[in-house]
């Protein structure tokens, strides 16, 4: 079951920047997440919930290659307290470890599982490979305005099947309104209440989806909450120096306009 979900997954995933290109766009709804704009934030709750449902529904065929296990713990990201991290990568993933040739439990320093023998493609980055808006060629508008729409596009993927499916060729595909095309190769992954989450929130499927896109945004830019803040302080010192900079030229220049005067 894995591996037909992991391989339906390559062709829906790998197929979606030829369909864009070829301007068959699916609709991306545009969803609202805390981290958008130039003073959002992470929700730390939804990324703890994020991990959750990549942990007990996606990494059965997805790994998460480049982001590592010690990160759970930043400031920003789910913020997990160091024991429950140490707890989490043993009881989870095991990784091989070749002075010991044999695998061992993981451990904070160790990276998530690459998780890509059935061809499952990581989803580290998926976030940022994806655009949900598309602005008029070589302006970038929408992209302005609403972001790239990476965790929208993942969103709106995973709560777009209608239910309708067709067989073409030995493969089965599954009618999303929000997939270029119309039609995809990969199963839906969430069905709704898949998980139970400690902290009582709704389990819906649009929540489901929601929560997983975030926290794939958050592993596809882990330090985006430190970008936002040293691009607002280099903001707010460009424009201090431009006042300065401006009084220091009126300084300089007035005795000799006035003498010209």
């Amino acid at each position: 079951m894995f591996r037909k979900l992991a391989l339906s997954t390559v062709a829906a995933l790998g197929l979606a920047s030829g369909a864009m290109a070829a301007g068959n766009e699916g609709h991306v709804e545009d969803y609202s997440f805390s981290f958008e704009g130039p003073f959002g934030a992470f929700d730390q709750n939804q990324l703890q919930r994020g991990l959750q449902i990549y942990t007990e529904v996606c990494s059965a065929c997805h790994g998460l290659k480049f982001v590592p296990l010690r990160t759970l713990g930043d400031e920003g990201g789910p913020g997990l307290p160091e024991d429950q991290v140490r707890a989490y990568a043993a009881q989870n993933f095991t990784v091989y470890d070749a002075e010991l040739d044999d695998d061992r439990p993981a451990i904070p320093a160790d990276h998530f599982p690459a998780n890509t023998g059935v061809g499952a493609p990581d989803l580290s980055l998926m976030a940022k490979a994806r655009a949900g808006f598309h602005g008029p060629y070589g302006t970038g508008i929408n992209q302005m305005l609403h972001g790239i729409g990476g965790p929208e596009y993942i969103a709106s993927i995973l709560t777009g099947y209608t239910g309708e499916t067709k067989e073409e060729a030995g493969t089965t595909f599954y009618e999303n309104h929000a997939f270029p095309g119309g039609w995809i190769a990969m199963a839906p992954p969430l069905a709704g209440e898949d998980v139970e989450f400690a902290d009582g929130h709704s389990n819906e499927l649009h929540h489901e989806a929601q929560d997983i896109a975030a926290f794939l945004m958050w592993t596809a830019e882990p330090k985006m909450m430190d970008r936002k803040h040293a691009g607002f302080l280099g903001v707010l010192f460009l424009t201090l120096l431009s006042v300065l900079l401006y009084l220091t030229n009126k300084r300089i220049w007035r005795p000799i306009k006035h003498k010209h005067d």
